[in-house]
């Protein structure tokens, strides 16, 4: 028996990881098929009701199909394939990815600590640059010094090479997610829900090389929001863009400027990144500074600002009916709620934050009028009891001054702001609109794992509490007092999964609204991205809104792919090089005369035997 050669061994080998590598690969790049993931869209049958898995995925599948048919030479087979019309995706797809959190030279041991320290160290000892009594304290210390170079300053290089490669591997990592969904998913808005970086301590030289690798290559291809698209509220403003068919947009702008009509355009808008400053970007309350906030909105967009955007109908469907239609809009809410909660360090900050919060409140729609949807996009997560969520509600402040140092979640009062004050829901009755505020959705980050939740309020637990506490109040001076119920609104909150078991979302006398908490699209986490996807129901003149998610799996997957790839590549090319070579040849003809020779031992020993 003859031994295989090495060639024959690269071979065997190739033919066994080719297929691995090419299904990994293959996954990789294509996962979103495979989870079959894509934006939902609204039932054929009841508006009011979304397609969240098969028929949102096959009408993503069918986009695809007919772009790919449309771009072919073949006459007429886009329209022998597909025949009919496909349904039509959601007007405003908003691709939600949360905390990237770009790591860098903080975390690499010899940007921090130098290239061989104690090897310096040995150097000042040696040339009499330190201060020592006697030759053998010198010795001494460089001895000790030697054991640290090898058994801390070795291991520090292997570690700075191992997190410079990591760091190279998770940009593209976050960038393939990133590049992937879009590709696929073809969502019409992208935001990115805070934590764009991975610290907000950084020197000024270090934020920009991370911004710089947040916009060259994980977001590659993205743009900045112009700065006069991001406005203040105001009762009079210009929208940032329209929504739906081209064709009704073309029509609604004739006649205008040019410059508006490719600065709302749907094209400029898949471009572009709606950024949420995140603590590590900017800090919580007391860390919060100008100079930080500054950088911030030099390379990412301002704080704070909304944008309005239109779905044109036709002018008689909203003449129809009752009074209380007005033209569709989807309004965009960009929040930085890192300052909400007090003691904050900079407070002129923290004025422009609740003075953007009561302009946006100023200038909403009545919430009796129907048409207009709000979408709130933030950082921090509004409060939750414990055991809601992985994030439970936590509060340090800085022993120095007192200031907020970290929370993971809202205060009470700050989160009943948002429900109360910007959505204008109520648990009163008799307030207006019945209390049922306005229709919104609230996203955000933060929890790297993920959470999405319903709060709402019983307007007759509310009413019945009221009535308790005044029934309190009135007894007699002296008399022993009743158990005290706390008066006014109590803000409750489930698992979103939960209050849909209870049928809670839309129960008459139960005003509430969902908050999704982002998972982190960062590789241990699974690489998620969110799918929001908002449509209008012109019967009931109200938006209708789901969401969904997807993940590619931990950065591992990712990791495997291109390293097998690499191995099946190189692996290739050695194999040619050896067959071109003679290699393969030699080793061929080798193995033959090894064959016969040993058949002629067996020819003769068996001759001898007879």
């Amino acid at each position: 028996m003859t031994c295989p050669s090495p060639t024959a061994l690269l071979g065997r080998g190739l033919r066994c990881l080719l297929p691995v590598a090419f299904a990994l690969t293959l996954y990789v790049y294509l996962y979103p098929l495979f989870r079959s993931c894509a934006f939902p869209l609204p039932s054929s049958a009841d508006p009011s009701v979304a397609d969240t898995h098969r028929a949102a995925f096959l009408e993503t599948a069918r986009l695809h199909l007919r772009s790919a048919a449309d771009a072919s030479a073949v006459p007429n087979l886009t329209s022998t394939l597909f025949p009919a019309p496909g349904r039509p995706l959601a007007p405003f797809r908003l691709l939600a990815l949360g905390d990237p959190q770009l790591e860098g030279s903080s975390s690499i041991p010899i940007e921090r600590l130098g290239v061989f320290p104690h090897a310096k160290s040995i150097y000042r000892h040696a040339t009499f640059q330190t201060a020592h009594r006697t030759l053998r304290e010198r010795v001494r210390a460089m001895l000790h010094d030697l054991v640290d170079v090898l058994l801390l300053d070795m291991f520090d290089l292997a570690e700075s090479w191992r997190k410079r490669i990591d760091l190279l591997g998770n940009d593209y990592y976050l960038a393939h997610v990133y590049r992937t969904m879009r590709w696929w998913a073809r969502p019409t808005h992208v935001t990115v829900l805070g934590d764009l970086l991975g610290s907000q301590w950084i020197n000024k030289a270090e934020f920009e090389r991370r911004s710089g690798r947040f916009w060259g290559r994980v977001f590659k291809g993205a743009e900045r929001l112009p700065d006069g698209l991001m406005a203040a509220p105001a009762d009079e403003y210009d929208l940032a863009g329209f929504l739906g068919d081209d064709g009704v947009i073309r029509e609604r702008l004739q006649g205008a400027d040019d410059d508006y009509v490719a600065a709302t355009s749907a094209a400029a808008w898949e471009r572009r990144l709606i950024n949420v400053a995140g603590n590590h970007d900017i800090g919580y309350a007391g860390d919060l500074t100008l100079e930080r906030a500054a950088r911030f909105e030099r390379a990412f967009g301002k704080l704070n600002y909304e944008l309005r955007f239109e779905l044109p109908v036709n002018a008689s469907l909203a003449d129809q009916g009752s009074d209380d239609r007005i033209p569709p809009e989807v309004r965009v809410i960009v929040l930085n709620d890192m300052n909400l909660d007090t003691p904050a360090i900079t407070q002129s900050l923290q004025d422009e934050t609740y003075s953007f919060v009561n302009s946006v409140i100023r200038t909403s729609s009545s919430v009796d009028l129907r048409g207009h949807f709000t979408v709130v996009l933030t950082h921090i997560p509004l409060y939750k009891p414990v055991g809601v969520c992985v994030d439970d509600p936590f509060f340090s402040f800085h022993e120095h001054d007192g200031s907020l140092r970290e929370q993971n979640q809202l205060s009470e009062a700050a989160s009943r702001g948002f429900l109360e004050g910007i959505l204008g829901m109520s648990g009163n009755q008799k307030a207006p609109g019945r209390g049922r505020g306005r229709r919104g959705i609230i996203l955000n980050g933060h929890d790297h794992e993920g959470c999405d939740t319903w709060h709402y309020i019983n307007q007759t637990a509310t009413a019945a509490a009221d009535a308790a506490a005044s029934s309190s109040s009135s007894e007699e001076e002296g008399e022993a007092p009743k158990t005290k119920t706390k008066k006014g609104p109590q803000w409750e909150v489930r698992r979103y999964r939960q209050a849909k078991s209870a049928n809670l979302p839309g129960q008459d006398g139960v005003p509430g609204v969902r908050e999704v908490t982002v998972r982190s699209m960062m590789g241990m986490y699974g690489g998620n991205a969110g799918l929001l996807s908002l449509w209008f129901d012109e019967d009931a003149w109200e938006w209708r809104y789901e969401y969904a998610s997807c993940s590619l799996g931990t950065q591992h997957w990712w990791w495997a792919a291109h390293i097998l790839d690499l191995i099946v590549v190189v692996g290739g090319v050695a194999l040619a090089v050896m067959k071109a070579s003679g290699l393969g040849r030699m080793e061929r003809k080798k193995n033959e005369k090894m064959a016969a020779v040993k058949k002629e031992e067996v020819v003769g020993c068996a001759g001898k035997v007879r």
